[in-house]
């Protein structure tokens, strides 16, 4: 496997950021997730986004992180935010998700993070599973979810 840092807007982030956005579509039986986002919030050094390529050079999983500091949305300062993990199906099961995750968060504690967080939903039972046994523990809600009832976050200390 590959990882490589890429642009947020870059066109494999795109494809797969399609694809993550459907998934989270069908679970929720809504239109995704609709935090803004946008690919300066991705650009090193307040944040880095990842995507693993399989050995016929595919793009099969992604991740990135961005910096938030404290705010009205229940950020504290010093958080470096986890974003669009994803594999796709057929890479499912490999580690990818776990290498990733680990990827993103050495590179947010070199930039001087102290915490990771990451908002998820109790619809994706395998994302909540991956973020507890890396270490994650439940938090208080942040974000544009905060006020969801499905919404879960999740923080580790880097």
């Amino acid at each position: 496997m590959n990882i490589r840092r890429v642009p947020f807007d870059h066109p494999d982030a795109i494809k797969l950021n399609d694809q993550v956005q459907a998934e989270y579509a069908e679970r929720y039986e809504d239109e995704g997730d609709v935090t803004p986002l946008d690919a300066s919030m991705f650009a090193p050094p307040f944040g880095l986004y990842l995507i693993a390529y399989d050995e016929r050079d595919r793009p099969v999983a992604t991740g990135g992180w961005r910096t938030q500091d404290e705010n009205g949305e229940g950020y504290a300062d010093g958080d470096a935010e986890l974003k669009r993990m994803y594999v796709i199906p057929e890479a499912r099961g490999l580690g990818l998700a776990r290498r990733v995750l680990a990827a993103l968060e050495s590179d947010a504690r070199e930039a001087g993070r102290t915490r990771m967080v990451l908002e998820t939903g109790s619809k994706q039972p395998e994302a909540v599973a991956l973020y507890t046994s890396s270490g994650y523990e439940p938090c208080p809600k942040f974000g544009y979810y905060r006020f969801h009832e499905l919404s879960l976050c999740y923080a580790k200390a880097l």
